[in-house]
């Protein structure tokens, strides 16, 4: 399963948005339904949080009116798959009593537990936007997980599921960083920094939002359930060179030299202040090294996580080349339905389906297997034989997708 930028950001050009958009100001495209269903459904996160060993009070954080509830609160100690430590490990039991409380649920750094997650990731990364992390958002109706903030990154929300009303603040901090100079800030000096209201947007699904990196913002479940998907873009900045520059230098005895012996007096000072000058210009004339220059381009060049790739049977040579692959959906592929109320109608003695591209014709049989469908939020071939067994499971399902109104997750 594979995404580019142009596809991520249809129907705006590639080059529009960087002209007028990135690192500039924030974005809001309106997209279709299917447009992003095969990146998330209830299903696969269903199924992710089944996958019990595998989260902790950090990966799985429980959010409740824009406070993070304790892990003590719906976690227990366990030892932790890789550690004798014992971990905090989110308990099925608890984790629902804060649901039914309306608690949002934060799924931390998902971006390659799945195909469809792993698609936007690398359609951010192959442009060359950095490293592209993301988070999943579950929040329930008129219940809020954060306040007002910003984030120290350019954040790519993807809605799969339901409606978000996010407020766009004016105010934008000036190129953050992750560091505790920024992380320490205080709730209220974001409420004073984020400005005026700049707009308020409703993010439905198949809707993209991009926010340049420290742009306020604040957002609100609006349906009765909302998932998005928030992929922060990690850019490569100018620090990255202090830190290769860093390395460089240890090769340059001027910077292992011992730094002049200070004793209060004015030569002495002046003698430090010469040293430093002279340390920065041959700093300077580093930064123009093609030897440095090549190590930072091939750094910023290749400035993205690696995923993929895997394929044991066909490096042993066992089966032929990406056999069971990256792009395998799974043991069952599932259609998420994307049909936004669709159903068969009768038409004397014949039923038909109306769609966006005209009607289909259904037999009796079709036409109550498709009913059952399209009521769902997705399905399995093998769930629908199990409804109905004397249907033609794959010839329907198959119908329905080409309608557009089913999409494969």
């Amino acid at each position: 399963m594979t995404m580019t930028l142009a596809q991520l950001l249809a129907p705006m050009s590639v080059e529009q948005f960087f002209a007028e958009y990135h690192d500039k100001q924030p974005l809001h495209l309106k997209g279709d339904a299917a447009k992003f269903a095969s990146v998330l459904s209830w299903r696969q996160i269903n199924r992710l949080m089944d996958m019990t060993h595998a989260w902790t009070s950090q990966s799985m954080m429980v959010v409740l009116d824009g406070k993070p509830v304790p892990a003590e609160q719906y976690c227990a100690r366990a030892p932790g798959r890789d550690t004798n430590a014992q971990l905090m490990q989110p308990v099925t039991d608890r984790v629902r009593e804060w649901i039914a409380k309306g608690a949002s649920l934060v799924l931390n750094d998902v971006d390659s537990l799945t195909p469809g997650l792993a698609s936007v990731s690398s359609a951010i990364e192959d442009a060359g936007l950095g490293k592209a992390q993301a988070n999943v958002y579950i929040s329930w109706q008129s219940h809020k997980a954060f306040h007002a903030h910003y984030d120290t990154h350019d954040v790519w929300a993807v809605q799969v599921e339901g409606e978000k009303s996010w407020n766009i603040w004016e105010g934008r901090a000036e190129w953050p960083i992750s560091h505790p100079v920024f992380r320490s800030q205080a709730q209220e000096h974001h409420e004073q920094a984020k400005g005026k209201l700049r707009a308020k947007i409703l993010l439905k699904a198949g809707d993209l939002l991009y926010l340049p990196r420290g742009w306020y913002h604040d957002a609100l479940a609006e349906a009765p359930a909302s998932v998005h998907v928030a992929y922060g873009a990690h850019a490569p900045v100018g620090i990255d060179l202090m830190t290769i520059l860093g390395e460089r230098v240890l090769y340059d005895a001027a910077f292992r030299q011992p730094l002049p012996r200070q004793d209060g007096t004015a030569a002495a000072r002046f003698a430090l202040t010469q040293r430093a000058g002279q340390l920065g210009a041959r700093l300077a004339e580093l930064c123009k090294d093609p030897k440095v220059m090549e190590v930072l381009e091939r750094f910023v060049a290749d400035y993205r996580f690696q995923r993929g790739g895997n394929d044991l049977l066909a490096w042993r040579g066992m089966a032929p080349p990406a056999a069971g692959g990256a792009g395998d959906p799974g043991e069952t592929s599932a259609f998420r339905v994307v049909a936004g109320g669709a159903k068969p109608v009768r038409r004397g003695a014949d039923w038909v389906l109306k769609t966006a591209t005209g009607a289909i014709a259904l037999t009796p049989g079709e036409a109550e297997a498709a009913q059952w469908v399209l009521a769902r939020p997705d399905v399995t071939e093998a769930e629908l034989l199990t409804a109905h067994p004397q249907a033609d499971a794959p010839a329907l399902l198959a119908k329905l997708r080409d309608a557009a109104l089913l999409v494969a997750t």
